[in-house]
């Protein structure tokens, strides 16, 4: 099998500095653009191939003149912080843990541009990310569907921390809403509820593609035990919205992201646990103590980081052929607002 030529091939074979190839190939200004035209064309004929890792170890030696490199993976906050819900940051943040954890023990560092819609634009970003030789990209959840068609992919692998991305498709690693669902109502059965009520707010369903709803709905009709209590799926989960249905449908469990509905219980007369319980279908958003399913958003980072480091192995750049959707199981966690367990009987 012939090798690849290297840098210093190409500059002898051009008549050109090694230092000019190598910027030429970064896609660097300083580069006239002719002379780049030259030199990509040359490279491509023969067959020369980058070291995605060597070229990042290079540039951040140039830019941090020395030190420790561990190189570097971009974690992309393209909503930024402000107007974020406090749930959501919390989320984020486990999300943003795992991926630096994770590329810190795999010889990488995470490191976070959180843009916003006064930060820097897109074609921006694209030539920090080149300028320091980045090429490996995970981008956090966002709120609406994001399009990233600006970036220029053939520099760039990327994961996309969420359930779907379309513009353009990229791999995404998510939680596995539609099993986490069947975790819940068959804890929730076992506990003895019979009138399970889901409440979510219409844009959360829709962006999953209505999958909680889905899980839901699947689960229920195949438990005969259950009563048939119509999802409450309004465009905002208010309180006024949701004591008229609580009041109306009276389910014995809720199952809601938001832990605020508790309050909006007991006004309505219930006690929790004693007479409700209520499930929380994220407990990473609330700082409350809850019975419900752990989305593990740590290990999502975590594994988003895995699947993005063997691309950039395998030199894998630019828009996948076909998309891939990693997912990641919930974790029950017991908490105090669901009854207690009954003992398991004992034979005499």
């Amino acid at each position: 099998m012939a090798t690849s030529p290297s840098l210093r091939d190409l500059a002898k074979a051009l008549g050109l500095s090694h230092t000019t190839i190598s910027e030429a190939l970064r896609g660097t200004p300083r580069v006239k653009p002719e002379t780049r035209d030259r030199i990509l064309a040359a490279a491509k004929a023969a067959g020369y191939r980058s070291n995605p890792l060597a070229g990042a170890l290079m540039s951040e030696m140039r830019r941090a003149r020395g030190g420790t490199f561990r190189g570097v993976l971009a974690i992309l906050d393209l909503d930024g912080p402000e107007g974020r819900p406090v749930s959501a940051t919390r989320y984020h943040a486990e999300l943003e843990r795992g991926v630096r954890e994770r590329a810190d023990q795999l010889g990488f560092k995470g490191e976070l541009f959180a843009l916003g819609q006064r930060g820097v634009s897109l074609p921006r970003l694209d030539t920090i990310l080149r300028s320091r030789g980045i090429r490996g990209l995970v981008f956090l959840p966002v709120d609406a569907q994001p399009d990233l068609t600006a970036l220029d992919w053939s520099h760039y692998a990327g994961v996309y921390t969420d359930y779907v991305i379309a513009k353009p498709r990229l791999h995404c690693v998510c939680s596995d809403h539609y099993l986490a669902m069947f975790t819940a109502m068959e804890r929730l059965a076992a506990l003895g509820y019979r009138r399970p009520g889901l409440v979510i707010s219409r844009h959360q369903d829709e962006r999953l593609l209505y999958r909680w709803e889905a899980g839901f709905t699947a689960r229920r009709e195949h438990y005969p035990d259950f009563a048939r209590i119509k999802p409450l799926v309004p465009v905002d989960v208010t309180r006024e919205a949701f004591t008229k249905w609580f009041k109306e449908t009276k389910p014995d469990v809720v199952l809601c992201h938001r832990a605020e509905v508790i309050e909006w219980m007991q006004e309505c007369g219930a006690r929790v646990p004693e007479t409700h319980g209520f499930c929380c279908l994220n407990q990473t958003m609330n700082p409350r103590s809850c019975a419900g399913v752990d989305l593990q958003p740590r290990l999502l980072g975590a594994r988003a980081v895995e699947l993005l480091i063997a691309q950039i192995y395998h030199n894998e750049y630019g828009v996948p052929p076909t998309a891939s959707i990693t997912s990641i199981p919930a974790v029950w966690t017991d908490g105090p607002t669901l009854r207690a367990m009954p003992p398991v009987p004992t034979k005499s």
